[in-house]
């Protein structure tokens, strides 16, 4: 007898999806975007270790870290000026 999980289609479907003519360039936008985020908040600002217990506490030091990393990106696109199409 071979049992899967529950979900298991689901994931099968997804991962179809994946593969998609008309998906993957949206796949390869997403490590240069919102990967790139992650890689940056591990690298340089501290969130792969941590000194603090609790969840509370974690998650308030990843969104003081997030909201940290938008102001940057707020700060570099008003000092770089709109784009002009």
């Amino acid at each position: 007898m071979v049992t899967r999980h529950i979900w298991h289609t689901y994931v099968e479907e997804a991962d179809h999806l994946r593969h998609h003519q008309d998906v993957k360039p949206i796949y390869a936008k997403r490590k240069e975007t919102i990967e790139r985020v992650f890689a940056d908040a591990k690298e340089k600002h501290g969130i792969r270790w941590t000194s603090l217990r609790g969840l509370n506490k974690l998650s308030m030091q990843a969104m003081l870290t997030l909201a940290a990393i938008n102001l940057k990106k707020m700060a570099n696109w008003t000092r770089r000026g709109p784009k002009m199409a």
